[in-house]
């Protein structure tokens, strides 16, 4: 009876994490990686193209377990000092911004009728492995990734909500769970991508265009909510408590760029058939 008492509680919180793991999954980073490594596979290897999303997501989801279960099992001899928190909250919210302006750029410089790059930082910082072809390079790319700060805490605060309840086997479903959100969305976003390059023409350059104003919006928004968070107390309380419903509204709004993005794109190819 008191373990299924308990068991209700831990669920809860690994549907959060899955929810907090598909709104990371559509970080602007994963997405300007996903899309060149897609576009890089889709002549030679169409199937794996399709896939590139799900063998990212995989690699990134295996450093956020080993980073959970390590700081788990050591957290008894290391407490986190308290400008931590803050300090990466700020760097996450300055990172958010420029990934918004960067991809605002990027949608204004590019020409009409030509499909818009997503970009990142850290896309940038690993171009040369974004030109890897291959299952290896994607998850490697996904561990590349992985090793920032917004991603290691994550996986602390993982490990601390899972050791408070139920100890390791708490903190790998929770870890799990996130990944897997990541798995969804990046898997969808390479599919998408592939789709869109065997529909070439006007429909996917709108669409694309569609999905970098979207993953702007995401960027900026999410980091005015952060800055609110860290400024007022109020703001913060209620960030939260409604943590789960803004990640959720994070992916509902890329889902639909997603999904208009592809019925433009089937548009334009129905009218260049007819």
């Amino acid at each position: 009876m008191e373990a299924a008492a308990t068991l209700s509680p831990l669920l809860g919180l690994a549907l959060v994490a899955l929810v907090l793991g598909m709104r990371h999954g559509v970080d602007a980073d994963h997405l300007a990686a996903i899309d060149a490594m897609t576009r890089c596979n889709a002549q030679a290897r169409p199937a794996l193209a399709r896939r590139t999303g799900v063998w990212f997501s995989m690699g990134h989801g295996g450093v956020v377990m080993a980073v959970a279960l390590a700081v788990a099992a050591t957290a008894h001899a290391w407490n986190a000092p308290a400008w931590l928190e803050p300090f990466g909250a700020w760097t996450s919210i300055a990172m958010l911004v420029l990934l918004g302006v960067l991809n605002l750029v990027a949608w204004q410089r590019t020409a009409p009728g030509a499909r818009v790059a997503l970009t990142g930082w850290r896309s940038r910082l690993f171009d040369g492995a974004l030109r890897a072809c291959s299952r290896r390079a994607a998850m490697g790319v996904g561990v590349l990734f992985a090793l920032s700060f917004d991603t290691v805490t994550q996986a602390a605060l993982m490990a601390a909500t899972g050791v408070a309840h139920h100890g390791l086997g708490a903190v790998a479903l929770l870890a799990g769970a996130f990944a897997a959100g990541m798995i969804v969305t990046d898997g969808l976003n390479g599919w998408w991508v592939a789709r869109l390059i065997q529909r070439p023409g006007a429909g996917s350059a709108r669409a694309s265009r569609v999905m970098c104003v979207a993953v702007s919006f995401v960027s900026l928004a999410t980091a005015a909510i952060g800055a609110a968070a860290q400024l007022s107390g109020p703001v913060a309380g209620w960030a939260e408590a409604n943590g789960e419903w803004i990640a959720g509204a994070i992916v509902a709004v890329m889902a639909a760029s997603f999904g208009t993005g592809l019925l433009l794109a089937r548009r334009d190819a129905a009218g260049a058939a007819a």
